[in-house]
């Protein structure tokens, strides 16, 4: 129980000293806070007396400077004094000078008005004297240009004297030369006579031999049907009904006699249209181009569907045009853009027309043309046979890969040229071709 009692005493003192340094440490906190707080009070104080020490040295300056000025307002009032007595001095100084220039200003005035008469009688003669001696100038300007005019004249008289004679000479010269052209004109109109006679003979001729020869062609590819008829039914009632009696050789030879007998009628048909280009009635008229081009491509529309072709069309001329020919000319190189198109490639063929003046020395310049271009992105040709393509019977391909007569192109060239236009061909292996053709408006 002592032990007990004696650990509670501990536990009681050990509380106590606890508490005892916790109000120690708490007391020591505020004496260094009033330690603190004296410092900054010592500082305040100092600066005060320093302040106070200051302001008793500013105002010691600032009594001496209040006697130093004193002084000197003392030595400025002396001063003013003997100011003013001079002011007053020269005040009156002044009324005597202001008398005299008042005297002196009315002398100076009636010797202005003097001078101003003087100056306005020298300016009325300086006036008529500058007169005077403009006139003079102007008339030494004018005898001047007097004597240049008639320096200048004596030399044009003299020159077309020259001129003169030189004209004479040149006009017996024309003249002798006019008497010569005359009696060479005599002979040339002789000569030109002759020749138109001539030139009326051969086109007699000529057209007499162009009817016959349209007309030859005519007949005989009319001629010519009858037979080519008989050979096509006779041979296909043969491969028909004789099929199975004909060796395979014989197969052939007529199948090889049917693939004839087809091309020689596309040929007669083609020699029709092309002599019907000449013989046809020329019945002109305005039409839409785009019209005819549309009905063209509706005929067609077999043809394209089967080779899946794209056609572009832009712009849209009127020309004057014979309807039944144009619409052969575009249907033949539409026909042509079709045929030769690459394998394995959609064709595609652009079909444009726009008003112009043609820049091609071949057509009058001042005239107004529809140029029409189709163009394509087919096989193409060599460009060393763009004056060829529309030469008759000319085929430019492989005959067993392009079949054809060779007369399409040849009838184009012709209905242009029924048109009075032009038409050129250009190409490249591989790169497509393209037609300009230029026709006249009206």
């Amino acid at each position: 129980m002592e032990l007990a009692y004696q650990n509670q005493e501990k536990e009681d003192r050990a509380a106590e000293l606890l508490i005892a340094n916790n109000e120690l440490t708490f007391q020591n906190n505020e004496k260094e806070k009033r330690a603190a707080e004296l410092i900054v009070a010592n500082t305040e104080l100092a600066y005060q007396n320093q302040e106070k020490e200051d302001r008793a040295s500013e105002l010691v300056i600032a009594n001496k400077e209040l006697t130093f000025q004193n002084k000197e307002k003392e030595i400025r009032a002396a001063e003013l004094v003997i100011a003013n007595m001079e002011l007053a001095y020269q005040n009156q100084e002044k009324e005597d000078r202001a008398a005299e220039l008042l005297i002196a200003n009315n002398e100076l005035t009636f010797q202005n008005n003097e001078k101003e008469k003087r100056a306005a009688e020298l300016v009325i003669a300086n006036t008529e004297l500058a007169y005077q001696n403009q006139e003079k100038e102007d008339r030494a300007s004018e005898l001047v240009i007097a004597n240049k005019e008639l320096t200048f004249q004596n030399k044009e008289k003299e020159k077309r004297a020259v001129e003169l004679l030189i004209a004479n000479m040149e006009l017996e010269y024309q003249n002798n030369e006019k008497e010569d052209r005359a009696a060479e004109l005599i002979i040339a109109n002789a000569e030109l006579t002759f020749q138109n006679n001539e030139k009326e003979k051969r086109a007699a001729e000529l057209i007499l031999a162009n009817n016959e020869l349209e007309a030859f062609t005519y007949i005989s590819s009319h001629h010519l049907q009858e037979p080519l008829r008989k050979i096509q039914v006779f041979s296909d009632r043969i491969l028909t009904d004789e099929h199975h009696n004909l060796t395979e050789k014989g197969k052939y030879y007529f199948e090889r006699i049917e693939v004839s007998a087809f091309h020689m009628q596309a040929l007669i048909n083609d020699l029709l249209n092309y002599s019907r280009t000449s013989v046809t009635e020329k019945k002109f008229e305005i039409v839409s181009l785009n019209e005819i081009v549309n009905n063209v491509l509706d005929n067609l529309k077999q043809e394209i569907k089967l080779k899946n072709a794209i056609i572009e069309i832009s712009g849209d001329c009127k020309a004057y045009v014979i309807s039944s020919q144009f619409a052969q000319l575009i249907h033949n190189l539409l026909s042509n853009s079709l045929k030769f198109s690459k394998k394995g490639e959609t064709p595609r063929i652009i079909i444009k027309s726009i008003y112009t003046k043609p820049k091609t020395k071949n057509l009058p310049s001042s005239a107004d043309y529809c140029h029409i271009t189709i163009s394509d992105n087919g096989i193409g040709f060599d460009p060393q046979f763009e004056s060829r393509v529309f030469e008759m019977f000319q085929q430019l391909n492989n005959k067993n890969d392009y079949k054809g007569t060779g007369i399409g192109l040849a009838i184009v060239k012709k209905i242009v040229e029924n048109h009075n236009g032009i038409i050129k061909a250009t190409g490249k292996l591989g790169k497509g071709a393209k037609f300009d053709i230029y026709i006249p408006v009206v």
